[in-house]
């Protein structure tokens, strides 16, 4: 997808394509680097230099970005002492030693414009300014450090710290938000740009929440603000959010990324942002001559009006006129009358000529799905019910309840947590009080489901109480806690735990006791979701009871056409799907927005992902989804 995307951004009237640097995903496993097929930077920052544009390269390695962990691989949880993003020996070290990799990868190709590549820009950390006070004198520290080693690494390139005010010299602070033009301090040295490092066209959604809209207006409006007032360089976070593939979304957030951008999830143009940003990005560049070389004065023209002009000679000239007000206002430039939209500023790159009003916009269209296959006939499904682990299966034993990040280590959203029980009171029913902190709980007794409950984004910890009929002896009780993906911001990432907390029975206390392990499903561990691992378990004819924790297999041929492939998993509840063995993401249809509605039921498959025939689709359902009504879309734009 990458080519037609970066046309995309280009044909938008964009010069730099900015990313982050994934170190959870190019260093997962300590001291083993992977940059193969949709990791391969190096390919991929070529691919944009092909088409004419510059990068900017945002190593963090930190980067939050909604991504677990923040970015950071698991294993630096496990290294004696280390406390993450402060002044401390160990996370210096390996954060020095990842930063070096990444900019010797980018050296070795000649990538960066001091090399006559196309990394004109790179950040180091990522709005630390958010936690540094948390960390007290061993903030300030860092920051310097993590600056100075920064530097030392000499790319031939500016650095940047985005929500820095104290980046320390020669690193540029950047402002990050949506209205930089507005909030921005400004540069903290007279020889520092100003530069907005995200400017954000939406927001990042979670399960159990509908999608923020930020208007094409709004966005024209705040970025045309920025340079009326000397801004230098605006960058759109997101201008293609795409898919969060496999498990990499952070806590609660759902698999669509950014969809509301001006290109969205499935790289299709989203009118009219794309489009209106497209026509100020050419407005703006009609006035560069003047905004570099001349001289710029503001003055007001109303009340609530202003001015920013940039004159270079008596022939050129660029002026930004701002409204603020919530109704359009008649005011006089030059001796010459302009009409101002509500909260707009309109750009004159003659300084007589308006050539782009922010509040105008001219292009429309709108998004359709069409069912091109439907999953509706029995005999098409194979099903295979998971095993519910009792403690006599399993082999990992400790006598307290573990924290599941530190004991899974993102190898699975799964743990089972398993007791023995003994009962033999006459009535036979007990009241269990299960405390846990995120983000799922799964309760079985016997074998047999007996409660479930979850948290949300903002409130990760929850308390299951449910009556328990035991049976007269030893019973076996089973929890799977399950993970949304792991936290990805705040100060002492390192401390946060997830998981079973404390368990009572009848007021009697579990908590410290001996419970059996089982670190993800079977199913996953046998990668039944591949061609090879699916034929390692005894597939059943599909019935039309379900029961929780069954996998779902079958095959489709690809749809015709290029229109982009998303699978309908509205009747389902909670899961993950593979397409191919490549995981597509988790999905939630069943955690509700507060309008009654699923946060996502389409799920995209690229194309890349798929045969002409034979493709192997897999789910895992949580819950008791009907996979008879999955359906198979292609999506497409329509003219409104």
């Amino acid at each position: 997808m990458w080519p037609n995307l970066i046309a995309k951004a280009k044909e938008g009237g964009l010069d730099v394509i900015q990313t982050y640097v994934f170190w959870n995903l190019h260093e997962p496993q300590q001291g083993q680097y992977d940059f193969r097929g949709m990791r391969n930077i190096v390919r991929f920052i070529k691919e944009i230099q092909a088409q004419g544009l510059y990068v900017t390269l945002r190593i963090g390695p930190y980067i939050e970005s909604e991504c677990t962990y923040g970015g950071l691989p698991l294993w630096l949880h496990d290294i004696p002492g280390i406390v993450f993003r402060s002044d401390n020996e160990q996370f210096k070290f390996h954060m020095q030693k990842f930063s070096a990799k990444i900019v010797n990868l980018m050296k070795s190709a000649n990538l960066f414009a001091s090399q006559g590549g196309p990394i004109i820009l790179s950040q180091i950390e990522n709005e630390y300014g958010n936690v540094e006070g948390a960390f007290h004198e061993k903030g300030l520290s860092y920051i310097r450090w993590a600056a100075q080693m920064a530097v030392g690494l000499q790319t031939g390139v500016p650095w940047v710290m985005c929500k820095q005010d104290n980046a320390p010299d020669p690193v540029i602070n950047t402002c990050n938000g949506m209205q930089c033009g507005k909030t921005f301090k400004g540069p903290n040295s007279p020889n520092k740009p100003s530069l907005w490092t995200e400017n954000w066209t939406s927001f990042y959604q979670v399960f159990g929440e509908v999608p923020y809209i930020r208007s094409a207006e709004d966005i024209a409006y705040n970025v045309a603000l920025f340079i009326a007032k000397r801004g230098s360089y605006v960058n759109y976070y997101m201008y293609h959010g795409g898919t969060n593939f496999d498990r990499i979304a952070s806590a609660f957030v759902i698999t669509a990324y950014y969809d509301e951008a001006p290109l969205d999830e499935y790289g299709l143009v989203r009118e009219p942002k794309w489009g209106h940003l497209k026509e100020l990005h050419a407005a703006i560049k009609s006035c560069s001559n003047s905004i570099l070389h001349g001289t710029q004065t503001s003055f007001s023209l109303g009340t609530q009006q202003n001015a920013y002009v940039f004159k270079r000679s008596s022939i050129e000239c660029a002026a930004f006129l701002e409204n603020t007000e919530d109704q359009s206002v008649t005011i006089q430039f030059q001796n010459i009358p302009y009409q101002l939209p509500p909260n707009s500023i309109s750009i004159l790159p003659d300084c007589k000529n308006v050539a782009f009003n922010t509040a105008k916009v001219s292009i429309q269209n709108a998004r359709a799905m069409k069912s091109q296959l439907e999953f509706n006939s029995a005999e098409t499904w194979k099903v295979y019910k998971e095993a519910i682990p009792s403690f006599g299966d399993t082999s990992l034993r400790a006598n307290t309840l573990l924290d599941q990040i530190s004991t899974t280590k993102d190898t699975s959203d799964y743990l089972w947590y398993t007791f023995r029980l003994y009962d033999n009171s006459p009535n036979a029913q007990s009241i269990l009080s299960a405390y846990s902190h995120g983000h799922v709980l799964h309760a079985f007794v016997n074998g047999n489901l007996v409660g479930s409950i979850h948290g949300s984004h903002k409130n990760l910890s929850f308390v299951m109480e449910n009556k328990l009929n035991l049976i007269n002896g030893m019973n076996n009780i089973s929890f799977l806690s399950a993970t949304v993906g792991l936290p990805n911001s705040g100060a002492y990432l390192e401390r946060r735990v997830a998981g079973l907390r404390s368990l009572k029975v009848q007021g009697r206390d579990f908590t410290n006791q001996a419970w059996g392990y089982q670190i993800g499903l079977l199913g996953e561990k046998l990668q039944i979701y591949t061609a090879s691992g699916s034929s390692k378990v005894q597939w059943e004819s599909f019935q039309s009871s379900t029961k929780p924790l069954t996998w779902y297999k079958t095959t489709f041929d690809a749809p015709v056409g290029n229109d982009p492939v998303v699978l309908n998993l509205g009747s389902m509840g909670k899961g993950y799907t593979w397409i191919n063995g490549q995981g597509i993401g988790r999905y939630w249809v069943s955690f509700h927005t507060p309008q009654g509605t699923p946060s996502q039921k389409w799920y995209h498959i690229p194309r890349s992902l798929l045969k002409s025939t034979g493709n192997l689709l897999v789910l895992l359902e949580e819950e008791t989804g009907n996979p008879l009504g999955i359906t198979l879309d292609t999506v497409y734009i329509t003219s409104q």
